[in-house]
């Protein structure tokens, strides 16, 4: 799990205060949405002694006739492979904020093109913080790529003398 931005016309954009929502891709129904509460005292309360009385049932159930632990048999356990996240293909979004100089943004740009970075759309506008006076912040938007490709992007442009600020980076889902 990480961060990431989705659009805002998907439902899981606009869940809200206490509730919690989880978007699961499954082969044979496909996409499916789990909303309800979650975070506050109460329904934390409720699920730690929901879970102290199951560990509870556990303990003095006959061993031979309790449901196992996750709810299936050890035996039935097989290794999935799990994706290196150096692999993962997604787009992002990358805030920098840099110098206000002529050149900067070839450098950046060059820089994602030599790693086969394609940018989607590309923000450029005046530092807002007070005494932001010859620096500015650069919005870009990537298309789809290898996350660790823009590992190796990021970590070269945030070498550059004029990139003045850690480079925020998050990826983007379509949740198509």
């Amino acid at each position: 799990m990480h961060p990431t931005l989705v659009p805002a016309r998907r439902l899981i954009a606009n869940v809200e205060g206490a509730m919690n929502a989880v978007v699961v891709q499954g082969d044979a129904v496909g996409t499916t949405l789990y909303y309800g509460k979650g975070a506050g005292s109460e329904p934390t309360a409720s699920a730690v002694i929901a879970d102290l009385v199951d560990i509870t049932r556990l303990h003095t159930a006959d061993p031979d006739h309790r449901v196992p632990h996750l709810a299936f048999q050890p035996e039935a356990l097989a290794d999935t492979p799990i994706l290196p996240i150096d692999e993962v293909v997604t787009s992002f979004y990358l805030r920098l904020q840099v110098a206000d100089q002529a050149g900067v943004l070839a450098r950046i740009t060059g820089i994602l093109a030599e790693h086969g970075i394609s940018i989607d759309a590309l923000l450029q506008r005046p530092n807002q913080d007070a005494g932001g006076e010859g620096k500015t912040d650069v919005i870009i938007l990537t298309h789809d790529t290898v996350e660790g490709r823009m590992r190796e992007a990021i970590a070269q442009m945030q070498a550059l003398p004029t990139v003045l600020a850690p480079i925020v980076s998050l990826r983007k889902e379509a949740l198509a």
